[in-house]
């Protein structure tokens, strides 16, 4: 038994390359999109096939998933390529009809960004593990094990999960021990920081990735692992509290080439400067450190004040790349539910951690009248939504809250 259309989405990138068609991977900017999209691409290069660009959104200008502003850029890069192309080969007709655009780690809460996406000339796949809202996008093909009629017994996939078993499709003998365990250590990484369940095969990936992680054959892994190396703080960290400190440096947001750091530095083929930014990375991340501490200090004075059942906070000077780390501690020690938002000029963009046995993306449901979007896991989602709604969303929330807490909080 195989995923609901992972056959389907493996036969038509195979379409694809063969006939040459300008492919598009469109990745979430967090650690697992970013592992999807390098599996994927590894995946097609091994196939022969070339991907025609590469594109992570700015959640805090954009928003969460596929949009309007990356929709558009890829067109008008496609367009600018295209006109170059018949420059320099004097050629009038195109030399591709289609274009696809692989959604990884995103797209399953992209209803109107879709069907914008479908007009301006892109077919999209959508592969991803989040939490289905009230229907599917206007897409042929989605992978989501999360899907109605989906028969596949484990749910609980990171994207990149998902991702290596297409790839296992898409290469079949090609796949050698050794890609299989070139890409397992990533699947490991991105599952352990999208904060997967570790059980069924999730704890086979984790398993097996991390067993040849320290002698990886990416420059950008074994630098973490190098001797006398300086940025691990303490010498006798076991295996589970490198991995933990590397994906902390992982999720640094530093963006270059409109590329994440994560993606340059687990694709890059030096050891020396996967070392220097490595080490670049941790100073900046001592820096994130003490910016997560002062919001933190911040919304716990005014915690102090209300008897609230969530916690509801917001700032305009925050950086959004921050916010997520302090709602989790903030879910963590209140044993609340945390949403945490960057209040822009006239929208806000949050995020949402809750204790174990709350379905925040459920209890966001019940009030998606006020939602610009919103999505994500059970217990780790996010929202756009207009200033104007946010004290209405707060109450709208504080009122539901009793319908999706477990049974045991509500006697």
């Amino acid at each position: 038994m195989k995923i609901k259309n992972l056959e389907k989405a493996a036969k038509r990138i195979i379409i694809a390359i063969k006939k040459g068609e300008k492919i598009i991977l469109y990745g979430d900017a967090d650690l697992d999109g970013v592992s999807s999209v390098i599996i994927l691409k590894e995946t097609i290069k091994n196939l022969g096939g070339e991907i025609t660009a590469l594109y992570f959104p700015d959640r805090e200008k954009e928003g969460y998933g596929i949009s309007k502003v990356g929709l558009n850029y890829l067109k008008a890069e496609l367009s600018f390529m295209e006109a170059r192309r018949k420059k320099k080969t004097k050629f009038s007709s195109p030399k591709f009809s289609r274009v696809l655009l692989i959604a990884l780690d995103c797209g399953i809460g992209n209803f109107k960004e879709i069907k914008l996406a479908k007009k301006l000339g892109f077919e999209v796949i959508i592969i991803d593990h989040h939490e289905i809202l009230d229907k599917l996008p206007e897409t042929k093909i989605i992978v989501d094990p999360k899907q109605k009629g989906d028969n596949f017994p484990f749910k609980e996939f990171a994207t990149v999960g998902i991702v290596f078993k297409l790839s296992e499709i898409l290469l079949k003998d090609k796949m050698s021990q050794k890609l299989r365990k070139n890409f397992l250590e990533l699947v490991a990484i991105a599952t352990l920081a999208d904060m997967m369940p570790q059980i069924d095969e999730n704890k086979t990936f984790i398993v097996e990735g991390l067993s040849s992680l320290e002698e990886s054959f990416r420059p950008g892994i074994r630098a973490f692992f190098a001797p006398h190396q300086t940025w691990w703080g303490v010498k006798n960290y076991n295996l589970f509290q490198k991995v933990s400190k590397i994906i902390s440096i992982l999720n640094i947001r530093d963006v270059e080439n409109s590329l994440p750091a994560a993606f340059r530095l687990l694709t890059t083929s030096s050891l020396e400067k996967a070392k220097e930014m490595i080490e670049r990375l941790s100073e900046k991340n001592k820096w994130r450190k003490e910016k997560i501490k002062d919001i933190y200090e911040t919304i716990e004075r005014k915690l102090s004040k209300n008897e609230e059942d969530i916690i509801f906070e917001g700032g305009e000077n925050w950086d959004f790349t921050l916010i997520s780390p302090v709602a989790s501690i903030l879910a963590k020690k209140y044993k609340k539910p945390a949403f945490i938002f960057k209040k822009l000029e006239k929208e806000s963009q949050g995020t949402v951690r809750v204790p174990i046995g709350i379905n925040s993306v459920a209890l966001m449901k019940k009030c998606k009248k006020y939602l610009i979007t919103y999505g994500g896991h059970p217990r780790a989602s996010g929202f756009r939504i207009k200033n104007e709604n946010l004290e209405k969303f707060k109450n709208c929330l504080i009122n539901h809250l009793n319908s999706v807490l477990p049974l045991c909080e509500k006697l």
